[in-house]
């Protein structure tokens, strides 16, 4: 019962997406609500965990590492967690399980968590993710999707195509797994703009991404 539970939460969690120009409206509601298109829910009963999948990291440009170098450390003592900001990524709300940071000239930083039982299939659940995004790749919904290890923990990173209409959010997205306060816990972190602001704020968005530092 306890795992069937997770996977009913494990879906309810990919439902949120980022909240682009409408991030001021939707802090109000509940982290269940989305826009734009969904991430693509894994079929986790059918995924096998992969065999030679290739874990990248992240090879940053000279350009980010100085963002990182010169952005404002955010650090959400609850979680564990800690990103690097650039100029002008203020606090929209937070709370135990979700955290918003940024404004609609800039972008947002959107992250969720989701808790599971001791014996949820992380691997397993971690591949689905994968593939569905892949299928999602070859629909041309999804940029580029690949494994992407972020602080010693591996995760999918994805970034989507830009939208059919350009004032609807575009995201840059890396969902993970880990091990913390005795809890397995999905981490599920957005980087997001409209898609006519994507490009101009790509380099921002990648520095955000890779500079978290991840408690375990």
């Amino acid at each position: 019962m306890k795992l069937l539970l997770s996977f009913g939460i494990l879906f309810l969690a990919l439902s949120f997406c980022g909240l682009g120009e409408r991030i001021s409206k939707q802090i109000s509601d509940s982290s269940e609500e989305t826009t734009g298109p969904d991430t693509g829910n894994p079929d986790v009963s059918e995924a096998q965990p992969g065999k030679g999948d290739e874990v990248e990291v992240p090879k940053l440009t000279a350009k980010q590492e100085d963002i990182i170098a010169n952005g404002k450390e955010l650090v959400w003592d609850e979680q564990g967690l800690t990103w690097k900001l650039p100029k002008g990524w203020n606090k929209l709300s937070q709370s135990k399980k979700m955290l918003n940071y940024g404004s609609p000239a800039n972008g947002f930083l959107i992250v969720s968590i989701s808790s599971f039982a001791e014996n949820f299939p992380v691997d397993i659940s971690l591949k689905a993710f994968y593939d569905s995004h892949i299928r999602r790749a070859k629909d041309g919904e999804i940029e580029d999707v690949r494994y992407l290890e972020i602080d010693g923990v591996k995760g999918v990173e994805f970034i989507e195509s830009m939208p059919e209409d350009k004032s609807d959010a575009r995201r840059h997205q890396w969902i993970a797994y880990r091990r913390y306060n005795g809890q397995v816990q999905m981490l599920n972190v957005i980087v997001s703009t409209k898609g006519s602001n994507f490009e101009s704020r790509r380099d921002d968005f990648k520095a955000v991404m890779y500079s978290m530092k991840i408690g375990k």
